[in-house]
């Protein structure tokens, strides 16, 4: 029993973006680590990582995105690449095709005739394509079919389950679980004009790492699926 406590105590948890696993010295070889090594971009709703081009538009689903890099787990706070800006030269648009004699764009380039509303230079309408749900015959006692409920895991009270409320993360057990054993944010996450934060607490920074690092400001039970 003392020697699984001082393992425990000997715990340290990775502070790579994206990894939050606990690891010891003498258990760290190299590739232990799935980390992001690059700063997320956040542009109109869209969650984005710069290292891995992979997104979200769900801040939740965003921070659940695995690593795109294998490393050694550390417990130094580590700096974030940011992106180089490459700079593109818009290709010049392509001059409208007009029909002889008139400044009328053709058919295909009509934006009326494209989205299939009527148009008073060409003349033509793009018909609407319909569905119609089958009809079901009056008084009749076919109900509709609704999908049965996902079937729910059931977990034992001394299996170890990730908190996935926003914020905490910790690895808990059920039977350890209360109340206040839970530190995290409500939220939602803010991200406007290149600053990030939490609206539950109102504070607001401009680096991501700076960011993950917002203490928690509410106290609960530990969730390990919150979405249920």
């Amino acid at each position: 029993m003392a020697s699984q406590n001082d393992d425990a105590l000997k715990r340290l948890r990775c502070q790579r973006i994206g990894c939050n696993a606990t690891f010891t010295e003498d258990d760290n070889p190299e590739g232990s680590c799935t980390f992001h090594d690059s700063v997320p971009i956040f542009h109109d709703g869209m969650k984005e990582w710069s290292c891995c081009k992979r997104r979200s538009h769900d801040f939740s689903l965003f921070l659940e995105i695995p690593g795109c890099k294998t490393g050694k787990h550390t417990t130094e706070k580590t700096v974030l690449t940011k992106p180089v800006a490459t700079s593109k030269t818009p290709a010049p648009a392509p001059a409208p095709s007009t029909t002889l004699g008139s400044s009328t764009p053709s058919k295909e380039l009509c934006s009326r005739c494209r989205q299939g509303f009527f148009c008073s230079d060409h003349g033509s309408q793009a018909k609407e394509q319909t569905n119609y749900a089958p009809a079901v015959p009056a008084g009749s006692n076919v109900a509709a079919e609704v999908p049965p409920p996902p079937v729910k895991k059931k977990i034992g009270i001394n299996e170890p389950q990730i908190c996935k409320n926003k914020g905490c993360g910790k690895t808990f057990k059920e039977k350890d679980n209360h109340e206040t054993a839970c530190s995290y944010h409500p939220g939602p996450a803010v991200f406007h004009d290149r600053m990030r934060g939490w609206k539950c607490c109102d504070i607001h920074v401009k680096e991501f790492d700076e960011f993950m690092g917002i203490p928690p400001c509410t106290k609960g039970w530990h969730d390990a699926n919150p979405s249920s």
